[in-house]
């Protein structure tokens, strides 16, 4: 029930920090920002103290510990997946052209007698 109530005065500080920014409309831009970045940094302040958000900040570090695991592909190895990919999109659309005119001139011509 606590976490729950921990969220709802998170929600509340970045509704806020928003309703803060329009409210400050004849202000400066730099006020205005700073309301809703406040509110923001509020809200996950109070978020980060509940068990969702310790949750949250493990899955967080342990998430960035798995993108240093990765082996990224080299330059040379997106280039040459990437024209793959172009040259298949290519020939599908010429397949798919060419169905298209085939279709057409059966059904318009031979089935239906339409003439262009």
């Amino acid at each position: 029930m606590a976490d729950k109530l921990k969220f709802v005065v998170a929600l509340g500080f970045l509704i806020a920090g928003v309703i803060g920014f329009y409210m400050l409309s004849e202000q400066p831009m730099i006020l205005r920002v700073l309301s809703v970045l406040f509110g923001f940094g509020a809200g996950v302040a109070v978020a980060w103290f509940t068990a969702p958000g310790r949750t949250f900040l493990v899955f967080s570090k342990e998430s960035w510990l798995e993108t240093k695991k990765v082996v990224w592909p080299t330059r040379k190895e997106t280039i040459q997946t990437t024209g793959i990919v172009f040259a298949f999109v290519l020939v599908m659309a010429i397949v798919l052209w060419v169905t298209d005119k085939s279709l057409e001139w059966v059904v318009y011509d031979l089935v239906l007698g339409w003439k262009k």
